[in-house]
């Protein structure tokens, strides 16, 4: 689960993530976009990077996953500029199979991710 202050890895190949993850200052989660405010699995997040407010999506959770959904090291999202497409071109990581299926609006997201799990 992904609440207020959790902090996420930016596992795409975007500049302004890079740069934040290598001066070892990773986005924190400021606001959930759902009604439980807890964020799972293929939700939209707020999160600060250096200064600035970006939107995300949550593509890995360290959290219990129900079954044939992979559980992963920590917790990993991918940036999206305000019109909602990625900022970066590629994703790094594999990313679960079932965010075909339970978001299928993030279709470019999933265009640009490279392996699946």
């Amino acid at each position: 689960m992904l609440r207020n202050q959790t902090r996420l890895r930016v596992v795409d190949n975007s500049a302004l993530g890079k740069q934040a993850m290598l001066e070892g200052k990773p986005p924190k989660v400021i606001r959930v976009y759902n009604k439980l405010d807890v964020g799972f699995l293929g939700d939209k997040v707020l999160v600060t990077i250096k200064g600035q407010m970006k939107k995300a999506v949550v593509v890995g959770c360290v959290q219990r996953q129900k079954a044939f959904v992979p559980r992963f090291d920590s917790n990993n999202c991918v940036l999206l500029d305000d019109s909602g497409n990625p900022l970066g071109t590629r994703i790094l990581v594999p990313i679960p199979n079932l965010l075909r299926k339970l978001r299928p609006e993030m279709s470019k997201l999933i265009a640009i991710a490279t392996k699946f799990v």
